[in-house]
């Protein structure tokens, strides 16, 4: 029988990994803040308990390097830190974890977890995904990896539906993008609206998990009616 997860160890590197986050994400807009981190991090967990019913006990996934990567995966994100920065998560992150080792007792330096925690961080983002699969750099590991297929699956889930829309929203008002242009306006290609069709509406067809796409049905749906809603807005007649 599985230990109950968190161990006693185990919550205290989380707690560490949270502090960090939280600390960070604050310099960040909302649309990339402390509340979207821990709606992924919810939302990881919930995919990787499920999954873990269908899978034979040595492929379920660990729950700490889903955790951990969840809560860390924007820390280094290339929206707001320099691509140097970005450059190694591996290297940034592993005084952190050498201090977190030191607290709790947990090494996950000399487990070999903080390596894989760095690689799912490097390669969660839709963007470097698009930039691997145009090299033909898809390898077994990306295929293969369910903690990273989780936290990737959980931070999509967060790009589409109610909390999509939100966060669109407010990444255009951050980046002083317009919301809704008239087609053929210079400004209509950058507009938050146009974003729902450059990537978001593209979402739910390139999820990893079975409960991903599951959840992602009725949050593709609502995105639909609500572009609708849009143009209908927009069109109304005197």
């Amino acid at each position: 029988m599985a230990a109950e997860y968190p161990s006693k160890e185990e919550a205290m590197v989380v707690a560490a990994a949270e502090e960090l986050m939280t600390k960070t994400m604050a310099r960040y807009d909302p649309s990339h803040d402390a509340f979207h981190v821990q709606r992924v991090r919810k939302t990881a967990l919930q995919l990787a308990r499920t999954v873990s019913e269908t899978l034979p006990e040595d492929k379920r996934p660990d729950l700490l390097v889903v955790e951990l990567a969840a809560l860390l995966h924007d820390v280094l994100d290339k929206k707001y830190v320099s691509a140097e920065e970005a450059a190694d998560p591996y290297a940034f992150f592993r005084p952190f974890f050498e201090e977190a080792a030191s607290q709790s007792g947990l090494d996950l330096v000399k487990d070999g977890r903080a390596r894989l925690i760095a690689r799912i961080v490097e390669n969660v983002s839709w963007s470097t995904e698009k930039k691997l699969i145009a090299a033909g750099k898809i390898d077994d590991w990306y295929r293969s990896c369910v903690e990273l297929h989780c936290v990737q699956d959980a931070d999509r889930l967060d790009a589409i539906g109610a909390f999509g829309i939100l966060r669109c929203a407010a990444y255009s008002a951050a980046t002083n993008h317009a919301l809704h242009t008239p087609k053929g306006d210079p400004a209509h290609e950058s507009s938050a609206i146009q974003h729902f069709y450059d990537k978001l509406l593209h979402i739910k067809d390139r999820l990893k998990t079975e409960p991903g796409k599951k959840l992602a049905d009725k949050r593709h749906k609502l995105m639909l009616d609500f572009l609708q809603a849009v143009e209908d807005e927009y069109d109304v007649q005197s």
